[in-house]
């Protein structure tokens, strides 16, 4: 006769909790039956509450709760429950900053799975041993740890291990430069997630994984593509994950309501037990959250990404600083572009606080400052620290771009043409890294007065499919001063309107007013045939300020000013500061003051 579910112990209703992924009524059993020596708990609902403590947010019990199912394992003389329990001490303790606790873990479960024949907990070892040869930047040992991992998942029969397996390989393919391959592979391990086969470990791990790696390839197209599913994914109500998952079961095995109505209960059936049990939250809920910010960032939508940032810092679990840390850098990038530079200034602290280089923000935000010194030794100081650029592509991408335009800035030209060529070499095809490679060629060529309009037509355009619009926006305003430049003030006059609406709609205040600027200039013809630029250094000339003055309001060197100052003198038929400013005042460049 069967024990009414009521009437069961605690830890038998706990595991059939855990099978439907009720973790918060698992926590609450398992932690019940623990208090009573009487019905001590098992290795195996040990290992079991420690993942339910993880999932309820409750990090430091999970530990402890995985150390006592390591001994009850290694008491039972179960070498693959100890080396799996192993793995994920090392895993946990790697997370909350404990490397040599991390270390030392992963040693006892290569101790304890070293002589077992071929095993599904053999997989984690192998995907360590995968990460630990891109560390060492082995390629060739890397992928065949990663394929040894899928031979063991497909003699496992897990999905979930399978995908994750395949989310294995496709990370050495795209470090190692073989991006179609990688996509491909990790097309694959998502269709799996997408699709609702994996559990909610598993499920929450690829699409972080997957999320990161995207942004990481600057593939935005799959970056949208599966955040959205990620957040779809993070929001549902987890009791609706149970009765979906339980429902998928019951189908599988003959006991669902038919075909077609995945996730539902058949009619006149009674709920499941702890179904409705409350769920804390759902970890993964931060940490997906963050790629929702950074693809919000992206597409313009600034004040949804700040307000998802500050919820970021609120939902991520307290092993997971970095992420709080990205959330922090994000919200100072989108200040810093709407003009809030001290509000930006103290975002780019807390994310310094929490861990994060907070480059290439805040070396432009020093640009914009004035501070043109701070921001070029930042950023070869960012640069120099990145210990494997061709990791994080779209990172290493965005410190060259940030290094074009601070070098361009300060008259260093060689400097800017360096970063350019490492840029361009990047690209590989990936369309935002060639967006970002066209946008510094051009603004390298309008610097050195050569040819600017194929780069920034092809950078226009690259922006324009990404549906990026702040950069589309900043490469009208390059295109504007290169049409300038050809004699098309018309087509600059195009640009630049389309520019402002852009920055306006942003909120990047800033530009917007940057580009009104240039907008009333082309208005209003110059005398002279003096260019935007000339006409302003003109102006500041006449008001009595001194080159390095003037570098500095301009954010210019020296050297710049100097040549603007050569070319105004030779178009204005002037041989002194004192002439040109009787020029400015004589034909309205400077008002007259009272």
């Amino acid at each position: 006769m069967a024990v009414p579910v009521e009437e069961a112990p605690a830890f038998e209703r706990a595991r059939r909790a855990a099978a439907r992924e009720s973790w918060a009524e698992v926590y609450v059993l398992l932690c019940e039956a623990d208090r009573h020596p009487s019905a001590a708990l098992g290795p195996e609902d040990l290992d079991l509450l420690a993942d339910a403590a993880w999932w309820t947010g409750h990090v430091d019990e999970s530990v402890a709760a995985r150390l006592r199912a390591h001994a009850g394992y290694v008491a039972a003389g179960d070498h693959r429950g100890a080396g799996q329990v192993a793995w994920w001490l090392s895993f946990e303790y790697r997370c909350l900053g404990r490397p040599a606790a991390a270390a030392g873990w992963l040693h006892r479960s290569r101790h304890h799975l070293e002589g077992e024949p071929d095993c599904p907990e053999q997989c984690f070892l192998a995907w360590t041993d995968a990460e630990e040869a891109q560390e060492r930047h082995d390629p060739e040992a890397a992928l065949a740890a990663a394929r040894r991992m899928e031979r063991l998942a497909r003699a496992s029969g897990s999905p979930d291990l399978i995908a994750l397996s395949r989310q294995a390989q496709a990370s050495v393919l795209l470090a190692n430069g073989r991006r179609a391959e990688g996509l491909a592979l990790l097309d694959d391990a998502m269709c799996a997630v997408t699709a609702g086969e994996l559990s909610g470990m598993f499920t929450g791990w690829l699409f972080c994984l997957a999320l990161t790696q995207c942004m990481e390839a600057a593939d935005l197209g799959r970056a949208v593509e599966w955040t959205d599913a990620a957040m779809a994914w993070c929001e549902v109500p987890w009791s609706q994950h149970v009765r979906a998952r339980a429902a998928s079961a019951a189908g599988a095995s003959g006991l669902g309501s038919g075909p077609g109505e995945r996730g539902t209960e058949a009619p006149g059936a009674a709920p499941l037990a702890g179904a409705d049990a409350p769920f804390a939250d759902n970890p993964f809920r931060g940490l997906c959250r963050i790629h929702h910010v950074e693809v919000l960032d992206l597409l313009g939508s600034w004040a949804p990404a700040e307000a998802e940032a500050a919820r970021v810092c609120g939902e991520v679990p307290v092993d997971s600083l970095d992420v709080a840390a990205a959330a922090h850098y994000a919200a100072g990038e989108i200040r810093r572009r709407q003009g809030r530079l001290d509000a930006a200034a103290v975002s780019y602290a807390h994310a310094h606080e929490l861990g994060r280089i907070p480059q290439p923000g805040l070396a432009l935000l020093r640009l914009a400052q004035g501070k043109a010194d701070a921001a070029v030794t930042g950023l070869k100081l960012a640069l120099a620290c990145q210990s494997d650029p061709s990791h994080d592509l779209l990172g290493r991408a965005r410190l060259l771009a940030a290094r074009t335009e601070v070098a361009l800035a300060v008259g260093d030209p060689d400097g800017a043409a360096e970063a350019v060529a490492e840029l361009e070499a990047l690209s590989g095809g990936a369309p935002l890294l060639g967006a970002l490679a066209d946008t510094a060629r051009g603004a390298l060529a309008l610097a050195r007065h050569e040819p600017a309009l194929p780069p920034l037509r092809r950078a226009l355009a690259g922006w324009l499919e990404l549906r990026v619009p702040y950069e589309a926006a900043q490469a009208r305003m390059l295109l504007a001063a290169a049409d300038r430049a050809s004699g098309d003030e018309e087509a600059a006059r195009l640009e630049l309107a389309a520019a402002r609406a852009t920055f306006e709609r942003l909120g990047a205040a800033p530009d917007a007013r940057r580009a009104a600027a240039l907008l009333t200039g082309l208005r209003r013809r110059l005398p002279g045939g003096l260019t935007g630029r000339e006409a302003e250094v003109l102006r500041l000339v006449a008001e009595g300020r001194t080159n390095k003055d003037i570098a500095h309001a301009l954010v210019i060197s020296e050297h710049t000013v100097a040549r603007h100052l050569n070319n105004i003198f030779a178009k204005l038929g002037v041989t002194s500061r004192t002439a040109a400013t009787a020029y400015a005042y004589a034909h309205g460049l400077v008002r007259t003051r009272a």
